[in-house]
């Protein structure tokens, strides 16, 4: 979903005032981008005010986030494509479309990602690892292999971390969880009963819930935190890979601002895992 269909999906549900912004951005994308926010609230009939509260309802941090990621669809580069591989495809074509569709999609996910949203999830997941509270990874099947994976990242900052890919251990793990914990889950189609389960009873016992996921589904609706990953992929595909590029991508940047948040007192710790570990490695021969 581009950032165009995002408002036209979501026009109806914003007020008034904020639907003659959102309008003016519809017949004009590329004259909104470069204008200021003085001359926006004139040609809207609105106020000033209102031009950001309506970027912050499409769940950009303002006007200067929202005009960024506008400009980005509009000058977008590769164009977004999803080029189905067929039977009768030969290798050199199988590798075009596969990673054409990769990069499209990458490309159109940063115009789409919403930064409020991110800066929400950064700031639960900084504080359950500053005050040592538990970080755990949700996932089922494929998403159960990115959960580890962001398990595997999300350790060497220092926090206690744990990945559950088995529907029982989620639901004994989410049960154990408290106010200061913080869980994120992930999954392609948003509708795994176990991660649904497991989601609604991490939030009865006080944890914040952060999903992964694709926008509309039951799972995007129960979480405290969305970070929507959308694409033309089915999500019944017997090998998702579209989405498991765009989950990874999204644990990277969690990964990285919680590591930023850190700062420099985690300079040392990573350090000494990478000297630590050169130990593991065959040493080369002259």
């Amino acid at each position: 979903m581009s950032l165009l269909d995002k408002i036209l999906a979501t026009r109806t549900s914003l007020s008034p005032a904020e639907q003659r912004v959102a309008q003016l951005v519809l017949g004009d994308p590329r004259g909104f981008s470069t204008m200021p926010v003085t001359a926006l609230a004139e040609k809207a009939e609105v106020s000033k005010p209102t031009v950001v509260r309506f970027c912050r309802s499409l769940g950009y941090e303002g006007l200067s986030d929202f005009k960024l990621k506008l400009a980005g669809s509009i000058n977008q580069g590769v164009p977004f494509i999803h080029t189905a591989v067929s039977e009768d495809d030969s290798t050199s074509e199988i590798v075009v479309k596969i990673i054409d569709n990769g990069v499209s999609a990458l490309l159109q996910y940063r115009n789409d990602a919403s930064s409020a949203n991110f800066q929400q999830a950064i700031d639960a997941l900084y504080k359950t690892t500053s005050t040592g509270g538990r970080v755990e990874f949700y996932g089922v099947g494929n998403s159960g292999i990115v959960a580890q994976d962001a398990q595997h990242k999300f350790f060497r900052l220092g926090g206690n971390t744990v990945s559950f890919s088995d529907g029982h251990f989620q639901i004994m793990a989410a049960t154990m969880l408290g106010k200061n914990d913080c869980v994120v889950v992930i999954s392609n189609s948003g509708r795994s009963r176990d991660l649904l389960d497991a989601t609604e009873i991490a939030k009865k016992s006080g944890a914040t819930t952060i999903v992964i996921t694709a926008s509309g589904s039951p799972l995007a609706n129960i979480g405290h935190i969305l970070l929507a990953a959308d694409h033309p992929e089915e999500y019944d595909r017997y090998s998702p890979m579209i989405s498991r590029l765009l989950h990874l991508l999204i644990i990277d940047i969690l990964t990285t601002g919680v590591a930023l948040r850190i700062g420099p007192k985690l300079r040392p710790m990573l350090a000494n895992i990478k000297k630590n570990l050169k130990k593991k490695r065959y040493r080369t021969t002259e």
